[in-house]
């Protein structure tokens, strides 16, 4: 559930571990990332996607590459440690279930179609986790998106509005097809110390799913607010506060982990990263 990203500054700042942008933040060409080929990696207190813990609220380690091209076609694949399906007692209720990494693809086209520095962008995104021991008759937790961005930079200001739109099931949810994204991201450029700050707000909606008494919903908004640091050299730290308002009912979270902490619930996050 990740981002492509030509700098350090810009992959942490745009939510690679809360709320990611993938290929909203896509160079519009390779002249701007310096080289047509980029890699990445990160350590991660919890990796966060869509303000919900992918990890069991622990620390991960991701990575991942991509290629631009001047014609604004770009490819790429971007990897995390997960647990959450093994977690999950739904897929994992005899204990045998193996998915200990989430494999991203994606490739579209980003161009500059409204004016320079407002980059469009439009895109496949396949999620895609190798399991072992998946039981019969629950539903593939493997999922592709397709979605639109737009870019803007003002001055400072650099941010997306994006729209994601769910073509196959959404993780594991039955009968999700049509599950949507839409978010928005700002990162400001203080200008002092390499320092930017950093927000974001997204909606998931999850299709689908019945309302059901005493069984909470699926659907939640996220946000962060956090900043990062620019060390030069494709090196950055950030950190963020992250948050949900997943629902609960009773004692009983709609994104709840093994031992029934709620992976939504709001928590602080420090993640260091590096980019080649």
């Amino acid at each position: 559930m990740k981002t492509i990203h030509k700098t350090a500054i810009a992959l942490a700042a745009t939510g690679l571990f809360a709320g990611a942008a993938f290929a909203a933040d896509t160079p519009t060409s390779p002249e701007d990332a310096g080289n047509p080929i980029a890699a990445n990696v990160t350590v991660v207190s919890d990796y966060r996607y869509r303000g919900i813990s992918q990890s069991n609220t622990k620390p991960a380690i991701q990575g991942g590459f991509d290629y631009a091209h001047e014609s604004g076609f770009y490819i790429g694949n971007w990897n995390s440690s997960i647990c959450w399906i093994g977690d999950s007692s739904y897929y994992n209720s005899a204990g045998a279930v193996s998915a200990p990494i989430e494999m991203d693809f994606y490739a579209g086209v980003k161009k500059e179609l409204i004016g320079e520095g407002f980059a469009s962008d439009v895109g496949v995104l396949q999620y895609y986790y190798p399991t072992s021991g998946l039981p019969s008759g629950v539903t593939n937790p493997n999922t592709t998106e397709l979605y639109v961005a737009q870019n803007f930079t003002l001055g400072p200001v650099t941010g997306f509005a994006k729209f994601s739109y769910a073509v196959t099931t959404l993780f594991g949810f039955t009968n999700s097809a049509g599950s949507y994204y839409p978010d928005l991201t700002a990162n400001y450029d203080t200008g002092v110390w390499g320092l930017s700050v950093n927000a974001h707000v997204g909606y998931q909606k999850v299709a689908g799913q019945q309302v059901v008494e005493g069984v909470p919903t699926a659907s939640y908004t996220d946000w962060k607010l956090g900043l990062t640091k620019d060390f030069g050299g494709g090196l950055s730290l950030a950190a963020a506060y992250i948050g949900t308002n997943a629902a609960k009912s009773g004692s009983t979270y709609a994104y709840q982990g093994p031992t029934g902490k709620n992976l939504g619930g709001s928590t602080g996050i420090v993640s260091l990263t590096k980019t080649f």
